[in-house]
């Protein structure tokens, strides 16, 4: 079944590493893997540690230049896009689409120029924050300011991206950041790899009132495989994602969940080892009586509507 996975940190390794290439690679997402996997489309994060770099917006510019050339590599299996319309031409001609995404809302140093100079070269999607304070907001990972939400420059921020056609994504959002964008977004939002956090206890979770919040809004949380917001264990098995997907329809319906596998970005091992084994969580679904319908809205069609309600 075709599908579409909403995080992977496939281009930071790919930089890092000037031996791997996406077409081929030893990681858990390629070309290779996402053809056999059936991937429609692979939302591809520039990801860096706010803290440990010293310019933002050149490091997330020297990432963009990797996802550029890489894509400009193979431009006979992928391509990048920006919105539905491209997508689906993407598709009808046998390619892959690439979405480009930042995961880190301090790449655009406070400024809402910078905003949309990203916004021309094609980023769709921008995490609000990772694990560290930025202009906009506050992390789940600093317990103090959990009682703050968005910045006023975050609120700008949300509100520029409504207006541009960028998703808005609050995995790694502070709870009070989170009910900030309920209150300050116009157009659904995402929490791209993210679990439920009454499976399990990680602030980096969503609690049940948030998911019904995010499917009001018409927006869908993607499964994270990363074993620290899934449970108990040595490896991340189908198992878990299927409690977490069973309780995250369970409180906000069908139409709430996707997948954001956060492939290249996880330490442990995963029962599903790459992009291109994401049919096993298929057959693991059907195992648990969900209907054919169910399982295509998982993979694909609950992130399309989101592509189509909210990107320019």
């Amino acid at each position: 079944m075709k599908f579409i996975d909403l995080h992977c940190d496939t281009i930071s390794i790919l930089l890092n590493q000037e031996e791997q290439e996406l077409y081929s690679n030893s990681l858990s997402v390629d070309i290779e893997k996402l053809i056999k996997g059936e991937a429609m489309a692979q939302f591809f994060a520039l990801f860096f540690p706010l803290k440990e770099v010293s310019s933002a917006y050149e490091t997330t510019m020297k990432l963009y230049k990797k996802f550029k050339e890489q894509i400009d590599k193979n431009t006979e299996y992928i391509e990048h896009v920006r919105n539905y319309n491209e997508l689906m031409a993407t598709g009808k001609s046998g390619k892959i689409g690439a979405f480009l995404t930042i995961e880190e809302g301090g790449a655009i140093e406070g400024s809402l120029d910078k905003l949309k100079e990203f916004y021309d070269i094609g980023v769709r999607l921008i995490t609000l924050t990772w694990n560290y304070e930025n202009e906009i907001g506050f992390p789940h990972k600093i317990a103090e300011p959990a009682t703050r939400g968005l910045k006023d420059f975050g609120i700008e921020v949300v509100r520029e991206m409504n207006r541009l056609g960028m998703v808005i994504d609050v995995s790694h959002l502070n709870d009070n950041g989170f009910y900030d964008v309920i209150k300050h977004s116009s157009k659904p939002f995402i929490a791209s790899h993210s679990n439920s956090r009454e499976v399990w206890g990680a602030s980096r979770n969503l609690t049940d009132d948030m998911i019904k919040k995010l499917s009001e809004a018409g927006g869908v949380a993607g499964l994270n495989f990363c074993l620290s917001f899934m449970g108990q264990g040595d490896i991340t098995t189908l198992d878990h994602m299927v409690k977490h997907i069973e309780r995250m329809v369970k409180v906000g319906g069908i139409d709430v969940i996707s997948l954001g596998s956060d492939f290249d970005g996880i330490g442990n091992k995963v029962e599903i080892n790459d992009a291109s084994e994401m049919g096993k969580l298929a057959w693991a679904l059907h195992k648990k009586d969900f209907s054919d319908d169910d399982i295509e809205k998982i993979f694909n069609k609950n992130a399309l509507r989101v592509i189509r309600d909210v990107m320019k």
